[in-house]
């Protein structure tokens, strides 16, 4: 399965894609506000990895993404209905953050019966706020303290974006 846009290739996870996959999850400006601190190493990649290869087809709709042929990011659902994305820094402020999660969010709406997709974003990352807010996100609410991170608390803002209205209506039942 794959999902091409302008510049971007959205396709499923492959163990080849360990390095580079690493080359993010163990960036710490990539991982400033994740929810788990930036990997030590390849084998805490690996373990990512294999989990999101390894994720249940009925619950999973995650995409890695690749562009100019290198894999920079990560865009999808895991599960149904939480949404996340994250891009290697060196690509930030190029809109492909947009692009990518805009045509992960359109390929889950046409292929997935759920109602909406939701996400959970640490407060002090302008940059995802940012983002969710132009694909159409709303702040549906916030918590304290919700992930321990290398020993520090960090807290919760929730969006959600509704499903577009036309799209599986009939298996909705709306």
């Amino acid at each position: 399965m794959e999902i091409r846009t302008d510049r971007l290739t959205l396709r499923r996870a492959r163990e080849s894609d360990l390095v580079e996959v690493n080359a993010f999850m163990a960036h710490p400006g990539a991982m400033q506000y994740w929810s788990t601190a930036p990997h030590r190493d390849l084998d805490e990649t690996r373990i990512w990895l294999r989990a999101m290869i390894d994720a249940p087809a009925e619950t999973s709709d995650d995409f890695l993404i690749e562009f100019g042929g290198r894999v920079i990011g990560h865009a999808g659902s895991y599960p149904l209905p939480d949404f996340g994305f994250i891009l290697h820094p060196d690509y930030w402020r190029r809109g492909l953050g947009y692009e990518a999660a805009s045509a992960a969010i359109h390929h889950i709406f046409e292929t997935r019966t759920v109602a909406a997709l939701t996400a959970d974003v640490d407060p002090r990352n302008a940059g995802s706020i940012g983002l969710l807010t132009k694909l159409g996100f709303q702040k549906t609410g916030e918590a304290r303290r919700t992930y321990c991170i290398a020993g520090e608390w960090v807290d919760s803002l929730y969006f959600r974006l509704d499903r577009p209205a036309g799209i599986f209506t009939a298996v909705l039942g709306r």
